[in-house]
């Protein structure tokens, strides 16, 4: 094979294509800063160009705007409802009873509680659903947020008063106690209820109570105690009432103070009951004087008061006075249905708030003449009555019984 054949058949290696077989001309500064011609764009549909696509288009982008602003606008309430609040001390707030969502919202930015009125409302009613803010008066802490607020009103605790009636009160003096609170409303009742009908007691109430619906609260409360205590008394005692037995029990309340004495007290007035003696109580000689207004705190007991003939003086009366003294508590109650079992029959004041007691007339008669001279050193008076029987009398034998033939 020659070389020139073998040349033929050998593949040619030819370079690597051009990236254009036009030739590059040369330009001209001028032409080379003239812009170049834009290919048109493509022509749109028909269906692109319609009126309906376009509307729609508006109501996504007006849709997509909206759902951006409510996002927003929540946003903005949901951090306003939750930040502190503009107060800068602790106040009181009333929501008047039946008032609205919209009436409380209103109140709570003109007492400057909150700081937007339509957001409290909105937000509030958002997490409210069916439930609703309740009416009271509510302490307020200072920088409480709505969000507080809405809680605290919801939940209806608001603030409590409270009207005390101690143990030993008449109903007339429980009728002051009411009428001279200045948070409760309303009239009493025109006439008093019976006397010791009414439990002595703490009442608790909002702003806005009503004066008689304490009263109410006092007498349930003191008719279901007495029923229950009275299902616990000793079936022994000469009581045939539940009125009896709340008298006996209001002059142990007003005999005594301490609680330790008022079964042993109570078992002296049982004592003489069942021995046909008089009570001789000196708490019914001041009843049957001053009644339900109770005696003046200067105004002592006399030995001429003993002898004064009233309905309610137990120095001259036989067995109880015709109806209660004062609203007996729970304690004395309980101490007269299950009295100590003793056999003493007089009790005079010891000095020291409290009283001795004694089973004969021999020891009573000494025990008040310690009494008084106690009384003597202080320069009481010997016109002034002894707190406890007196020593002259002898205790009187109950009535015998017909025999039977």
């Amino acid at each position: 094979m020659s070389d020139s054949d073998q040349n033929k058949e050998l593949p040619s290696r030819d370079p690597a294509p051009a990236a254009s077989t036009a030739p590059i001309m040369p330009k001209s500064a001028k032409e080379a800063l003239k812009p170049e011609r834009v290919p048109m764009p493509p022509v749109r549909s028909k269906s692109a160009r319609s009126q309906i696509v376009i509307f729609f288009n508006f109501l996504m982008s007006l849709a997509v705007m909206a759902t951006v602003i409510a996002v927003g606008l929540a946003y903005y309430a949901l951090s306003a409802f939750n930040a502190p609040g503009p107060l800068e001390t602790n106040t009181n707030f009333q929501v008047r009873e039946g008032a609205g969502l919209a009436e409380i919202s209103s109140m709570l930015e003109r007492n400057n509680i909150v700081n937007d009125a339509r957001i409290f409302r909105y937000v509030a009613r958002t997490y409210l659903h069916d439930k609703t803010l309740k009416s009271g008066e509510y302490e307020i802490k200072a920088k409480a947020s709505m969000k507080d607020v809405m809680e605290l009103l919801q939940s209806g605790k608001s603030i409590l008063y409270s009207v005390s009636f101690p143990e030993g009160l008449t109903t007339r003096q429980m009728f002051d106690r009411l009428l001279s609170d200045p948070v409760l409303e309303g009239e009493l009742p025109a006439e008093l209820p019976p006397e010791g009908s009414l439990r002595p007691d703490t009442y608790k109430f909002s702003r806005g109570t009503q004066r008689i619906e304490i009263v109410k609260q006092a007498r349930a409360a003191q008719e279901k105690l007495v029923d229950e205590i009275w299902q616990r008394r000793d079936a022994s005692l000469p009581i045939k009432d539940k009125t009896e037995f709340v008298t006996l029990a209001s002059l142990v309340e007003k005999e005594t103070g301490k609680a330790d004495e008022r079964p042993h007290v109570a078992s002296v007035f049982i004592n003489r009951l069942n021995k046909g003696m008089r009570l001789q109580s000196d708490p019914t000689i001041v009843y049957g004087l001053f009644g339900g207004a109770g005696k003046p705190a200067d105004r002592p007991i006399y030995q001429s008061d003993l002898a004064k003939d009233t309905p309610y003086n137990t120095y001259i009366i036989k067995g109880l006075p015709p109806g209660p003294i004062a609203a007996p508590g729970k304690a004395a109650l309980e101490a007269v249905a299950n009295p100590w079992r003793t056999q003493d029959l007089y009790f005079v004041a010891d000095g020291t708030g409290g009283h001795v007691f004694a089973a004969t007339l021999e020891e009573h008669n000494a025990n008040v003449k310690r009494w008084r001279k106690l009384e003597a050193a202080k320069g009481t008076s010997e016109d002034v009555a002894v707190d406890g029987q007196p020593a002259e009398e002898e205790p009187a034998q109950p009535a015998k019984k017909p025999k039977k033939k």
